[in-house]
């Protein structure tokens, strides 16, 4: 497969994937923002903005599992690159400093989290 078959364009607004769906693919963002959301009854929450070079979809990619939140471009021209499944395991097993790249940013969004959380549950 081109490596131009592994890229998409998107619209302002437009969804990559939505909460709740299935994927076994992660992407990287290669020009303008993509908005991480989750919704409930009041609307879209932005969780994070994530511009060029950041990757977002990871998890599911990991393990499996649904889509936890939706990725939305947040302006009009943004360019992502899907890493199917294989590739994943291709470049973790094969790049180590990949590998440690996906460990670090995913240690870095739990630990937001976890003070997101703590900070939300202390009175």
């Amino acid at each position: 497969m081109t490596i131009e078959k592994c890229i998409n364009e998107y619209d302002a607004s437009e969804v990559v994937f939505e909460e709740g769906s299935t994927g076994r693919e992660l992407f990287v963002v290669l020009e303008g923002k993509i908005d991480i959301v989750k919704d409930s009854g009041a609307g879209r929450t932005v969780i994070v903005s994530l511009g060029k070079g950041e990757f977002f979809g990871e998890m599911a990619v990991i393990d499996g599992s649904s889509r936890s939140a939706t990725a939305v471009a947040a302006v009009s021209g943004t360019k992502v690159m899907r890493i199917n499944h294989a590739r994943f395991v291709y470049l973790v097993s094969q790049q180590p400093a990949f590998a440690l790249m996906i460990m670090d940013a995913l240690s870095k969004r739990l630990r937001a989290s976890n003070a997101i959380t703590f900070k939300a549950a202390t009175p």
